[in-house]
């Protein structure tokens, strides 16, 4: 019984690393297994927003300490360790998507939000007021209309057709080009004296102008006419767009596409405006007012939101 054991034992100090490069490998395997773990955890756990970060900060270290001892505890295996992780990554890569890259991505992603402190506000309201001109406006939210889903196709092989890469967040880059197209064209014009004047996405696709109601529903319809949604906030005098990101989890990697890849000029030095529903989605600000996705609202007091699936 005790020779097969010692063949193993010869096997695997054959396939030992000798010191200091165990030390050095140990390190470098921390640092490669702690990013995909951390981040996943980081995604995935309730975040209790404490200041700082400090809930985060006292993750890392807890993974890092355990699997740094866990290495030292395998330290004969390190070889094979090195193998299966490296194995793991290059299937991911080129069969599930997601690989060296991915998690490259991920972690600067999520370095960047924790940093960047967005500015969250919680839109969770027990009574909302009906919405003003509701069957009006969703009538005029024509996205099934061949001018607006014309438009809307056009504006994203106009802009950041080129992105690479973010294959999870198509969708979301191509409303973004929407929003581009709108905001630089879009003319403020007010309605006529004491009448409110609602105009349909095919109208204001003419000269692109109107006010606040008209963009919204451009905005909206154009959104919705390549498969995202979008809803309208209305407040005391005024109504925006919003667009659904999804979880936090993504947003953190929409906040990098906006202020490290699609509207880095504009959003330089900006803070990052949202709401989170009572759900816990995130719904980010397309008001004309700001020239970047997740400008600063206009209005802060909510009366009403008009959500279209």
């Amino acid at each position: 019984m005790k020779q097969p054991n010692i063949k193993l034992l010869r096997t695997l100090n054959k396939f030992s690393l000798p010191k200091p490069w165990d030390t050095i490998i140990i390190f470098l395997l921390t640092v490669l297994i702690l990013v995909p773990v951390f981040i996943i955890m980081h995604q995935n756990l309730i975040d209790p927003e404490w200041p700082f970060h400090l809930d985060r900060i006292l993750l890392f270290l807890v993974i890092t300490t355990a699997v740094t001892y866990c290495l030292h505890y395998i330290k004969r295996f390190l070889f094979f360790v090195v193998i299966i992780y490296l194995f793991i990554l290059l299937f991911g890569t080129f069969f599930t998507g997601y690989g060296f890259k991915s998690v490259y991505e991920d972690y600067r992603a999520m370095i960047y939000a924790m940093s960047d402190n967005p500015n969250p506000q919680d839109i969770i309201v027990s009574k909302l007021l009906p919405f003003p001109n509701k069957s009006k406006i969703i009538k005029a939210i024509e996205y099934d209309n061949p001018q607006v889903r014309n438009f809307a196709v056009g504006a994203t092989t106009k802009h950041f057709r080129d992105v690479k890469g973010y294959r999870e967040y198509r969708q979301i880059i191509q409303c973004f080009a929407i929003f581009k197209e709108i905001q630089s064209k879009w003319n403020y014009v007010n309605d006529p004296k004491n009448r409110e004047y609602i105009a349909t996405a095919s109208e204001s696709l003419q000269h692109f102008a109107g006010d606040c109601d008209d963009h919204s529903i451009l905005m909206a319809a154009s959104i919705r006419a390549i498969g995202g949604t979008p809803r309208l906030i209305h407040t005391k005098a005024h109504m925006y767009p919003e667009m659904l990101i999804g979880t936090k989890a993504d947003l953190e990697n929409v906040i990098y596409l906006i202020k490290e890849v699609l509207f880095k000029r504009e959003s330089k030095g900006k803070t990052i405006h949202y709401h989170i529903d009572e759900r816990g989605q995130v719904w980010l600000n397309l008001d004309y007012t700001a020239i970047y996705p997740g400008g600063p609202f206009m209005s802060e007091e909510i009366l009403g939101e008009l959500t279209l699936n």
